[in-house]
């Protein structure tokens, strides 16, 4: 049987995102051991707001980071609904020095030719003349939605079904903006390691879901059943109070 996500529920905002900083510290310099550059992928949403103790580490190796995106709206960079624009406004302007490489997409492409260019973007990053089946990033950042969905995946979209391409088109996105991208499922199982962030008593019902019955029916439970002890969930209590296991759960830290 393979090992259980780790869940973590926190009293304080403030807690969560100190203990997520440190935990990405260590995603990172285990990926620096291996490889000297750490290659990371970051949704939208809330998520970006929560890495802001990020600019006050001493650890963080800027200058070896790789920042992809989980999945992204296709609008202007500059615009509202940009997961590019609000990781640059909340975390990417306020780097001191020098900055991370952050690959953004086209947005003057059209759906599909979007999803192609980036996967492009990704085989130039992670296979680099070598034939691999899937990318695998030392991390992944993610949020989650109150219907259960990750990335651009949603509940019930065929794209759940995709099996060989890294990263896909989606145009009819249950939730505006419906034209985006996003990674497959396949390409987000497959990385090193997966940090989810949900705070807020919106995410408990989905949460007793994906550790109790019917987590396969949801994008998150998909991510979390497929990576297992590679998932790590930073939550509040919120949105951890009545989840199966928990606060038995090793992790608490309320």
């Amino acid at each position: 049987m393979s090992k259980q996500p780790t869940l973590h529920s926190f009293a304080s905002t403030e807690d969560l995102k100190a203990s997520l900083s440190t935990y990405i510290v260590s995603a990172q310099n285990t990926a620096l051991a291996k490889h000297n550059v750490f290659r990371v992928a970051v949704s939208g949403g809330s998520l970006p707001a929560m890495l802001s103790d990020l600019l006050k580490n001493p650890e963080i190796k800027w200058d070896k980071w790789e920042i992809f995106f989980a999945d992204e709206r296709i609008v202007p960079l500059d615009h509202e609904d940009s997961n590019y624009g609000l990781l640059k406004n909340v975390l990417l302007d306020k780097i001191e020095g020098t900055k991370p490489v952050v690959h953004t997409i086209n947005p003057d492409l059209e759906p599909s030719e979007c999803a192609e260019d980036y996967q492009d973007i990704l085989i130039k990053s992670f296979a680099a003349g070598d034939s691999v089946k899937f990318p695998v990033f030392d991390l992944i950042l993610l949020g989650m939605g109150p219907d259960g969905h990750t990335c651009s995946l949603f509940p019930g979209h065929e794209l759940l079904r995709e099996e060989y391409a890294w990263v896909a088109s989606i145009e009819d996105s249950p939730k505006p903006p419906p034209k985006r991208i996003t990674l497959t499922l396949p390409v987000v199982n497959h990385a090193s390691k997966i940090a989810f962030v949900g705070t807020g008593a919106s995410k408990n019902e989905v949460l007793k879901q994906v550790f109790g019955s019917g987590a396969e029916v949801l994008p998150v439970g998909l991510v979390n059943m497929g990576a297992g002890d590679r998932v790590t969930w930073f939550c509040d209590v919120a949105a951890t109070e009545g989840v199966p296991g928990f606060p038995q759960r090793k992790g608490s830290k309320a």
